[in-house]
């Protein structure tokens, strides 16, 4: 398995750079089977959200088409696949960032009973508490 970063399905994603792109269709086609999945890490995928919001304009809309393509994806391990899902469950529906509904759910996982926080808008996810 090889782990996948951000920069790699950013350029896959956008064709911003039509080298770059195209450097990261061919390792992602070559590399990435159902075999032999790349990984993506939960590092990736804030950071993936935050780019294609804040670089590219990206609606809430495309960014959970572009997290549920990817969960679908078979070539991909998405590390805590499972808490990523509930969370963009919790993102499409609420008002929280796509960040805070990860954290949230991996602090459940973990066996947090809660978490706490000082944002108005993540307060709101089921696990969290408002300081």
């Amino acid at each position: 398995m090889t782990g996948i970063d951000t920069n790699v399905l950013v350029r896959y994603l956008t064709r911003d750079d039509a080298d770059q792109y195209q450097r990261a269709k061919a390792f992602l086609e070559a590399t990435c089977t159902e075999k032999n999945p790349g990984y993506i890490n939960t590092i990736v995928l804030s950071e993936l959200v935050w780019v294609l919001k804040a670089a590219y304009s990206a609606t809430k809309d495309e960014l959970v088409m572009v997290l549920d393509q990817i969960l679908l994806t078979r070539q991909f391990e998405v590390a805590h696949r499972d808490a990523v899902r509930a969370a963009l469950q919790d993102f499409k529906q609420g008002t929280a960032d796509f960040s805070d509904s990860l954290i949230g759910r991996l602090n459940r996982e973990a066996g947090c009973a809660e978490t706490s926080t000082f944002d108005q808008k993540a307060g709101k996810l089921d696990g969290f508490h408002v300081l």
